[in-house]
């Protein structure tokens, strides 16, 4: 279930550690994981990059991506549970394998907002 840091490292927590916890639970907290992973990093590039303040530079990453971060998290992950049937069986070939489908599927399914968000603020990803 799920790719990024902040989904792998619950999730490999909750496996390692709490096996009996029910797969809902375990997707829900890994989703939570993820996006405050991804508000952090954002929140840090902003404030060194940028120079905003902390509380400016969290602001901007909660308020221009959240939305896309949620639908990327939950796309992610039910593709990966369609594919592995919920267990991260770190050491399977299969679950590496559904890494792919699920990152795909994570890029194409926020697309449409971002594009949208980008093209109302002219704005440029580079």
């Amino acid at each position: 279930m799920g790719c990024s840091i902040g989904d792998f490292g619950m999730i490999f927590f909750l496996q390692a550690f709490y096996p009996a916890t029910a797969l809902m639970w375990q997707m829900v907290l890994a989703i939570i994981a993820g996006l405050c992973t991804s508000i952090l990093l954002e929140t840090i590039l902003m404030k060194r990059r940028e120079g905003f303040s902390w509380n400016q530079a969290f602001r901007t990453a909660l308020g221009m991506s959240f939305i896309s971060m949620v639908a990327m998290e939950l796309a992610m992950n039910s593709t990966d549970f369609m594919i592995t049937g919920g267990k991260a069986a770190f050491d399977e070939p299969a679950y590496w394998l559904a890494l792919a489908p699920a990152l795909i599927v994570g890029f194409l399914v926020p697309l449409p907002y971002n594009y949208y968000k980008l093209k109302k603020f002219n704005q440029s990803c580079h």
